[in-house]
């Protein structure tokens, strides 16, 4: 049977990718769609400008947005998937977990609080287990879990790899395309024949949520990831599909073969949404791959794509890439739902 899922800010650019993806799966089933207060009371159809390419579920189109608010929603509901402006999610979140509701969430609000789950599920979803402290300090019956920033998810499945050769430092420099910054983020003027070399507050998130989710959980608490990451973050005019530099340093001496084969090895999770190989890797007869417009949609999306293996005098260097909208983002919060459903939290 179906669980019954709401989607929370269904009509902007990430809301759209929840509404499509989960459209896909037969897990979840969408009863209900919320937006803003302009837009509720309208049929979504009418409310979202669909900008995906593809019908909306005709199922969804029919129904009604309501607002974001605890008392507009139904009580039935089994999961709710957030893709809220992190200001408006850092009020409603907790109110709805608080009123009982286990929420997925694709905003940046409280990634970073000790007993938020900051999850990927292939590479920490021990991680859930936070859920007991904070229902314990928080009292809430509901539950809040976090997947990270979009330019920090395209990287740390590969730097799980790396773990067995010892981590001692990570140098970052990211290609970011458009669509990461939602419709309205960055206009033509500013971006076509251009690239713009800083991205707000993306540094950040990529500095310190990379080593939250690297880091180890011991029943009650996450101990980071020791080791220094620094990053610098760049928007180029591609529509989707981030595109990054990683350099390591390492404690061991790996060779590139044993580092691509690290790679190929990280399991992708048992879940329904997720791709047959999470990290696709190209091997020395194609130095210039991954690319965004070749590789993004690798794995419907959902798959992590490394190439330019090389090992240098301190640990290693290479490129990753990942569709932000998807994998980076309401795909990612989608797999987190599928491991709550799993794991027995819904």
């Amino acid at each position: 049977m179906s669980l019954r899922v709401g989607v929370l800010g269904a009509t902007g650019a990430v809301g759209q990718r929840f509404v499509q993806l989960i459209e896909r799966t037969p897990r979840f089933e969408i009863e209900t769609v919320t937006a803003s207060p302009a837009s509720a009371g309208q049929r979504y159809e009418a409310a979202a400008k669909w900008r995906l390419g593809t019908a909306i579920p005709e199922e969804v189109a029919e129904l009604t947005v309501r607002e974001t608010d605890p008392e507009a929603l139904p009580d039935d509901l089994d999961l709710l998937f957030s893709s809220l402006p992190s200001d408006v999610a850092a009020e409603v979140e907790p109110a709805l977990c608080e009123a009982g509701y286990v929420v997925s969430s694709n905003s940046s609000n409280e990634r970073l609080a000790e007993d938020v789950p900051l999850t990927i599920p292939e590479v920490n979803p021990d991680h859930l287990g936070l859920i007991e402290r904070q229902r314990d300090e928080r009292g809430w019956d509901g539950a809040l879990v976090k997947n990270p920033n979009c330019s920090t998810i395209t990287m740390v499945p590969t730097l799980a790899a790396l773990t067995e050769f010892g981590i001692e430092s990570v140098q970052v420099s990211t290609l970011q395309a458009v669509s990461g910054a939602g419709y309205s983020g960055v206009t033509s003027m500013e971006i076509i024949d251009n690239a713009i070399p800083h991205i707000g507050g993306e540094e950040a998130k990529m500095e310190t949520e990379s080593r939250k989710l690297l880091g180890e959980f011991d029943g009650a608490s996450v101990s980071r990831l020791d080791a220094d990451v620094t990053a610098s973050c760049n928007r180029i005019p591609t529509v989707d599909g981030h595109l990054e530099n990683v350099f390591a340093e390492l404690e061991a001496d790996p060779t590139a073969a044993e580092v691509r084969e690290a790679m190929r090895a990280v399991e992708s999770a048992p879940l329904p949404s997720s791709p047959d190989q999470l990290i696709h890797v190209f091997g020395e007869d194609a130095p210039e791959r991954p690319q965004p417009r070749m590789d993004r949609d690798r794995g419907d999306g959902m798959a992590v794509v490394a190439g330019g293996v090389t090992a240098t005098d301190a640990g290693v260097k290479y490129n990753c890439l990942a569709h932000n909208t998807i994998r980076g983002a309401a795909g990612a919060s989608l797999l987190n739902g599928e491991l709550l459903a799993d794991e027995g939290w819904i």
